[in-house]
């Protein structure tokens, strides 16, 4: 596991190539400017190391953020059961990377080119560009909408439909600002509150009742 994940190679690069060619050219101290850039970049397409304790009772957080909303659904295209909807916003200092909330197979996935809205509004999770995976194991079936927000302009991917994973593995991220949605059925328990913050592949977003 690298420190920076390849997406934010480009950018860093650039920067870097860009302060250096400001630096020869106009002024060491204008060269600062890319360098603050590069800076910011190596920060923001960080990839801390997390150590996943799998628990199969919980529904881990697939991101670092805060919860905004908890809102409760009579029905859900993957779920197929009343159940309830955690939205978690993530700023741009946040963690970007996102981490599979459960074991299971990805049994639905789909990417919709939508609007780039700011992510705290209501209708973002229909109108912006989003990417929803259905996870799915023997005991439960959840699935996660990864939402692009006003500055961002590219949800990405690390699988595809039917792949396996692993509880905490990292599956995509969202560059520059956004939130994602994760729906669990009625009987998981909630276990965040409105505000809480949350670090992907540890906080518990709820816990399975049998």
């Amino acid at each position: 596991m690298t420190p920076i994940i390849s997406e934010g190679y480009p950018f860093i690069g650039a920067c870097f190539f860009l302060a250096l060619l400001v630096g020869f050219s106009i002024s060491p101290y204008v060269a600062v400017i890319p360098l603050v850039l590069m800076f910011y970049f190596c920060y923001f397409f960080r990839n801390p190391r997390r150590e996943i304790a799998v628990d199969e009772d919980v529904i881990l957080s697939p991101a670092d953020g805060t919860v905004t909303d908890i809102v409760p659904m009579e029905m859900d295209e993957f779920v197929k059961e009343p159940c309830n909807k955690v939205v978690i916003f993530m700023s741009v200092f946040n963690v970007h990377v996102n981490r599979s909330p459960i074991n299971g197979k990805i049994k639905l996935q789909k990417y919709f080119c939508g609007r780039f809205r700011p992510a705290y509004k209501d209708t973002v999770g229909f109108e912006n560009e989003h990417h929803v995976l259905g996870i799915e194991n023997e005991r439960i079936r959840i699935s996660v909408k990864q939402i692009a927000g006003i500055l961002a302009r590219r949800i990405v991917s690390y699988v595809t439909l039917d792949d396996e994973l692993k509880q905490g593995e990292l599956y995509g991220m969202i560059k520059f600002g956004s939130c994602l949605e994760v729906v669990m059925p009625k009987n998981v328990e909630i276990a965040v509150t409105k505000g809480q913050k949350v670090a992907g592949g540890q906080t518990i977003l709820g816990r399975i009742k049998d």
